[in-house]
C-alpha cells in the first residue's frame, strides 16, 4: 500500500517559491512591486488623513472613499510584505497558521472591497435619482452600518475556507509555487479529498461576484434611465460626471480580477510566472490607481489634498 506520508498534525511550514522560473530576477521584480506598494500606501493614507482632518469632507461619499482606501491598504498589505521578504531575503517559509491567516484576510478584504463598490453604486443612484432625499437616505451613520454589514458578510463567507483547510491532512511536499497563500494553491497541498473546499471556493466566488455585479448593474440601469430623462445638457453632463470616478474604479478592479481569474482558470498555455505576476498586479494596481482617480475627478477632495501636499 502506498505511503502518502500524511501529516495532519505536522507543524512543518509551507514554502512559498515566489515566481518559479524567474528566481534570478526576483530582486529586479521587487523594484516595481515595492514602488507600487509604497505609492499605494502613501496615496490611500493621504486620502484617509485629509478626509479625517477636514470636517467639510465628513460626508457619505467621502466615508465610502475612505472605506475603499482601507480595503486597498488591506489587500496589498496582505500580499506584499511576505512577497518582498521572498524577493529580498529569500525567506520562503510560512507556518500553516500564518498561511491560513493570510489566505483568510486576503479573500475577506477582497469581498469587503466588492461590498464597498456596491454601496458606492447605490450612493450614486440616490444622488442622481433622489437628490432631494440624499441627505436623509444616506447619512454617515447609515454608511457606517452598511460598512459593518460588509465586514460581517466577508467574515462569515470566508471563515469556512481556513477552517475546512485546517482539518485537511497535508502531504510532505509543501511547496507552493506562488508569492502568497492563495486558496486553491494551499488546497492542492492536501493529500485528502478537497472536493468540498474546491466547490465552496468556486460557489462563493460566483455567488458573491454575481450578486454584487447584479446590484451594480441594477443601480446603473436606473441611473441611465434617470439621466436620459434630463432635458438640460448641462444637468445631463453633471449627472454623468458624478459617476465617472466610480465607473473608472469599477473598471479597474473588475477588469483586473476577471483577467487574472480567466487566465488562471483557462490559460493552460500561459506560463506560470505570467499567472503569478498578474495575480500580484491585481492586488497592487488598484491601490495605486484608485486614489489618483478620486483625486483627479473629485474637485473638493483634490483641492484639500493639494493644500496638504503644498504644506509638506
Amino acid at each position: 500500500m502506498a505511503n502518502f506520508n500524511l501529516t495532519t498534525f505536522d507543524l512543518s511550514p509551507f514554502i512559498l517559491m515566489g515566481i518559479p522560473g524567474l528566481e534570478a530576477a526576483h530582486i529586479w521584480i521587487s523594484i516595481p512591486f515595492s514602488i507600487f506598494y509604497i505609492i499605494g500606501l502613501f496615496g490611500n493614507f493621504m486620502l484617509l488623513f485629509v478626509v479625517g482632518k477636514e470636517k467639510s469632507l465628513h460626508k457619505p461619499m467621502y466615508l465610502l472613499i475612505c472605506m475603499l482606501a482601507l480595503t486597498d491598504i488591506g489587500t496589498s498589505t496582505s500580499v506584499m510584505p511576505k512577497a518582498l521578504c521572498i524577493f529580498w531575503f529569500n525567506l520562503k517559509g510560512i507556518t500553516v497558521g500564518g498561511c491560513l491567516t493570510q489566505m483568510f484576510f486576503l479573500h475577506a478584504v477582497s469581498i469587503m472591497e466588492s461590498a464597498v463598490l456596491v454601496t458606492m453604486a447605490f450612493d450614486r443612484y440616490v444622488a442622481i435619482c433622489n437628490p432631494l432625499r440624499y441627505a436623509t437616505i444616506l447619512t454617515n451613520a447609515r454608511i457606517a452600518k452598511l460598512g459593518l454589514v460588509g465586514v460581517i458578510r466577508a467574515v462569515l463567507l470566508m471563515l469556512p475556507l481556513p477552517l475546512l483547510l485546517s482539518r485537511q491532512p497535508f502531504c510532505a511536499n509543501r511547496i507552493i509555487p506562488h508569492t502568497y497563500c492563495e486558496h486553491m494553491a494551499v488546497a492542492k497541498m492536501s493529500c485528502g479529498d478537497i472536493t468540498v473546499n474546491r466547490t465552496y471556493g468556486l460557489v462563493m466566488a460566483f455567488v458573491v461576484l454575481g450578486f454584487d455585479l447584479s446590484l451594480v448593474a441594477l443601480s446603473y440601469s436606473l441611473i441611465i434611465r434617470a439621466v436620459l430623462r434630463i432635458s438640460s445638457k448641462k444637468a445631463y453632463q453633471k449627472a454623468l460626471n458624478t459617476c465617472t470616478a466610480h465607473i473608472c474604479v469599477m473598471m479597474t478592479s473588475f477588469t483586473l480580477f476577471f483577467f487574472s481569474t480567466l487566465t488562471h482558470r483557462f490559460g493552460q498555455h500561459i506560463a506560470p510566472h505570467v499567472h503569478i505576476i498578474l495575480a500580484n498586479l491585481f492586488f497592487l494596481l488598484p491601490p495605486v490607481i484608485n486614489p489618483i482617480i478620486y483625486g483627479v475627478k473629485t474637485t473638493e477632495l483634490r483641492d484639500r489634498v493639494l493644500k496638504y501636499i503644498c504644506r509638506m
